[in-house]
């Protein structure tokens, strides 16, 4: 199952994840969040959402590893993938169908947010705009 990362660009940005190459996706507070991050799995796909500043989904990463042994801060490592040509912006992202029924408008403080192959194919495709 993918899923959609939050993260305030101006504290770890995508930037900053390419940088890296990898990293521990931490500081996540919230439980449902937590029960996401904790049932990830290697492999798994997820793209990264600029959230507070740009408000846009950015790019993708993988989850590498999982280390859910401290249920109140499980060690999810993630890798750097491909950084969106156009990032895909809130108000796109809504107004999308595909994303009619999705949890990130409906929990939308939740960090961690699980997407459907059809929402994450819909980030991932190249954005044509005029």
């Amino acid at each position: 199952m993918p899923f959609l990362l939050k993260t305030e660009p101006n504290k770890y940005s995508f930037e900053d994840l390419e940088r890296d190459g990898e990293t521990t996706w931490d500081g996540i507070t919230n439980n449902q969040a937590l029960l996401y991050l904790r049932g990830m799995k290697k492999g798994e796909k997820l793209v990264i959402y600029h959230s507070n500043v740009g408000k846009a989904a950015v790019g993708t990463a993988k989850v590498v590893s999982v280390d859910a042994s401290d249920v109140k801060a499980p060690k999810v490592r993630v890798k750097a993938g491909k950084k969106f040509k156009v990032a895909r912006e809130l108000a796109e992202i809504r107004a999308a169908g595909v994303f009619k029924d999705s949890i990130m408008f409906r929990q939308f403080r939740l960090s961690v947010v699980p997407i459907t192959e059809e929402q994450y194919d819909w980030l991932v495709a190249p954005v044509a705009r005029g």
